[in-house]
């Protein structure tokens, strides 16, 4: 049986990206039921050394999209 690199990254990705999609959307519900902004927790911060949490998700799309384009061959797409 061969492994590649796509089978060793994209799948943990693409994981990664539905359990922080599902993060998001309690955290909507959350807001929702507690009469919060949405934007309170995208500007929030654990502790004050880290991103806000707008910041940190779009790292993580960034990584995905990066390392998908990279095993493509492709040029990272930017602005997207």
């Amino acid at each position: 049986m061969s492994f590649n690199v796509y089978q060793a990254s994209i799948p943990v990705l693409l994981r990664g990206l539905d359990n922080l999609s599902a993060i998001l959307r309690k955290a909507e519900q959350d807001a929702a039921a507690r009469n919060i902004a949405p934007e309170v927790f995208l500007q929030a911060r654990l502790a004050p050394d880290m991103f806000p949490l707008l910041r940190q998700v779009q790292i993580v799309s960034d990584t995905a999209k990066g390392c998908a384009a990279r095993l493509a061959g492709i040029e990272v797409p930017r602005g997207c």
